[in-house]
């Protein structure tokens, strides 16, 4: 690990120093913000650095933190050097991967700032000493923070390495997860029991974990973690990941209960997401292996009788999409939505997909990339009621009317782009753990 990270840290000096020549900047400060009070109170939001600043670091980030990157001189970490009695005070970063950086410890911005020479860059949050400074710095400038986001896609060894890490982590919270719901449990206590095995806390995820039974699933983001327990446990859907050195996991499971049918859309779906993560590759467009799931949601919708109308008409119905209504994936790393997925170029050209435009990932793929793979299929009312008031599009009421109370069906994996096809972090993890 050791070497990865000095490699990491080569990787990212050779991309700045490019970055920065690109875009006329001297240097750049990274900020990895500040907590953030609640209005009128005294406690602060969860804290979450800025990625950038994240991306340098192999673990977690003080708040008030500073970066400086200037090409061709050691990097500099400015952390904050303050006493306090309410809280724990922060102390110097420790470890064998700080022999490659510049320790300063700094009570204020401007103990430091009004020091550093040339054309300087500002990527991050604000700080809130920067009203109190004279220097001149550009805040967040356009086509620098484009540059960056660009190459956030493509990992490095040690990125990888981390994901897979995140993906081990969130493996033994699933099955606990499983075995909650097993044993009737509610979602709240469901939930408790994968932050448990997972070796988290709610405010350490990398996102809020959705945890839904039966019917519930059919809500995409289901915010909710009810106390209740349900009358009979049918369906558990459960996307909850969790994090190492600050990058995320995200995957999904469902299973279900008491329904040959639900059974049936489980196996289908299963078999199908795997099919698409094994169709991963570089040169492939991202919308293109969009559209095939599309496609292959409504091969499954007919082959399980749920629509009587052929694919072919399907299609040029957007039949399926009343099913799948989202994505396919998106990127994956420092954010559980990476940044950069609909971005073209360096320049931030951005390209969202109109036939799919909760898309999140437009680009075509390329090696390094680690990308998430979820198709789902869903008994939504909101959007089947859409479809209803189009006429006759040939749905099986019936077997839609029996699958309502399960909701539906989402299967999530991590991936990694290789040079010849592909790596399945999260098989790869569920299969080690087993």
């Amino acid at each position: 690990m050791a070497d990865h990270y000095r490699a990491h840290l080569d990787t990212l000096m050779h991309r700045y120093q490019a970055s920065l020549e690109r875009c006329g900047f001297d240097a750049v400060i990274i900020s990895a913000g500040v907590a953030e009070k609640v209005r009128d109170d005294d406690h602060a939001y969860p804290y979450h650095p800025n990625a950038f600043a994240q991306q340098w670091l192999p673990e977690a980030i003080t708040p008030g933190t500073c970066l400086l990157i200037r090409p061709g001189e050691t990097p500099q970490l400015y952390w904050p050097a303050q006493a306090d009695f309410w809280h724990l005070s922060p102390s110097a970063p420790s470890g064998d991967w700080t022999a490659h950086w510049q320790l300063h410890g700094a009570a204020d911005l401007n103990d430091w700032l009004p020091t550093v020479s040339g054309r300087l860059a500002w990527i991050g949050p604000a700080h809130p000493s920067l009203k109190n400074t004279t220097k001149d710095v550009e805040f967040n400038p356009t086509n620098l923070h484009a540059d960056l986001a660009y190459d956030r896609a493509y990992k490095t060894e040690f990125e990888v390495e981390q994901l897979w890490q995140a993906s081990r982590k969130a493996v033994p919270g699933h099955r606990a997860a499983a075995d909650a719901f097993n044993a009737a449990a509610s979602e709240a206590d469901i939930y408790a029991a994968f932050l448990a095995a997972s070796g988290q806390l709610e405010s350490l995820e990398p996102y809020p974990g959705i945890i839904a039974l039966n019917e519930n699933a059919a809500t995409l983001h289901y915010e909710r973690r009810l106390f209740d327990k349900p009358q009979q446990h049918r369906s558990l859907l459960i996307d909850a990941g969790a994090q190492v050195g600050g990058y995320a996991s995200d995957i999904t499971r469902t299973c279900g209960q008491g329904s040959a049918s639900f059974d049936a859309l489980l196996a289908a779906m299963e078999t199908f997401e795997l099919d698409l993560c094994a169709a991963v590759r570089p040169g492939l467009p991202m919308a293109d292996l969009h559209q095939q799931a599309v496609k292959g949601v409504a091969g499954i919708l007919k082959e399980l009788d749920l629509c009587r109308l052929g694919v072919e008409e399907q299609l040029e119905k957007r039949i399926p999409q009343a099913f799948f209504p989202h994505g396919l994936g998106h990127l994956l790393g420092l954010q559980v939505h990476d940044i950069g997925g609909h971005q073209q170029d360096r320049a931030g050209t951005l390209a969202p997909n109109q036939h799919a435009p909760f898309l999140r990932l437009t680009r075509t793929l390329e090696a390094g990339m680690v990308l998430t793979i979820e198709p789902g299929l869903y008994m939504i009312p909101m959007l089947l009621d859409q479809l209803r008031a189009r006429g006759d599009v040939g749905l099986n009421e019936a077997a839609i009317a029996e699958l309502r109370p399960w909701g539906g069906v989402r299967i999530e994996d991590n991936v990694l782009v290789t040079a010849k096809g592909s790596r399945n972090l999260t098989r790869e993890a569920f299969d080690e753990l087993a």
